[in-house]
């Protein structure tokens, strides 16, 4: 009997709060999500919005995902960040085209900072910029030509890279940043290798401009996102919570 009773016991405990981890999973009762539409070049693209559901005047960030598409690890990002006092919007840049003109991802993301300025819960001056793998490289690439934003978060990106047009390469157009720069990597990116980094950050330091660098030891490119999924391990955690404290620092 007494064994039993210990049994019992030790499942009570378990199923309280705090007991089981969530893997930092948004509380549903503070955000709302949705699909919206954005007009961008005569053409319309599914996005992505995730928003606190408190009225209010929040901060709003553009989230640029992967080249593997709007896999729902970024969603699951969106409500994440949504839940922290953010709007977001993640629009899907590969609607028409596998691999667009970098013009063609300006102008969306230009647009998609118009949409938000229409809504009512959004303060139009703290806007963000978010972008993973080849969204890195537009993070890096339009924070220094977009005035609008106030910061950005770039991981993993492509410093070097002219994208799949072989176009501008972001560190060409390091003079022109303003905002204030988080870089996020991991030392076994085979994409993109953090000797690029180190080099960008070099360069970047060389020009005056303000950034961070957070490189976590032994992570592949795209170590956020596993699967499609957003991935609950300890270092995916730490670069979310690197990003999200960086906004609130940034956009405040």
């Amino acid at each position: 009997m007494r064994k039993v009773i210990l049994l019992v016991a030790v499942v009570v405990l378990c199923i309280l709060p705090g007991c089981i981890d969530s893997g930092g999973a948004a509380d549903e009762e503070q955000l709302d999500g949705d699909m919206v539409e954005i007009e961008s070049g005569g053409l319309t693209y599914p996005a992505y919005i995730a928003y606190p559901a408190e009225e209010g005047k929040y901060p709003a960030i553009v989230l640029i995902h992967s080249f593997n598409g709007l896999e729902p690890g970024y969603m699951d990002m969106a409500d994440r960040v949504a839940a922290e006092g953010f709007v977001v919007v993640a629009p899907e840049w590969q609607t028409h085209e596998q691999s667009p003109p970098d013009a063609t991802v300006e102008a969306l993301i230009s647009d998609s900072l118009t949409y938000l300025d229409t809504r009512t819960d959004v303060d139009p001056s703290r806007f963000g910029l978010t972008g993973f793998c080849a969204g890195g490289r537009y993070t890096m690439l339009f924070l220094p030509q977009m005035s609008e934003f106030g910061s950005g978060v770039a991981w993993y990106g492509f410093p070097y890279s002219g994208g799949f047009n072989n176009e501008t390469i972001p560190a060409d157009v390091i003079e022109g940043l303003e905002a204030p720069l988080l870089i996020i990597h991991g030392t076994r990116d085979e994409a993109s290798p953090v000797g690029d980094i180190y080099r960008y950050a070099t360069d970047l330091d060389a020009a005056g401009k303000y950034f961070e660098l957070k490189v976590y030891q032994g992570e592949p490119h795209g170590f956020v996102i596993e699967d499609g999924r957003l991935s609950g391990s300890f270092v995916a955690n730490d670069a979310y919570e690197e990003m999200v404290t960086f906004f609130q620092r940034t956009l405040d």
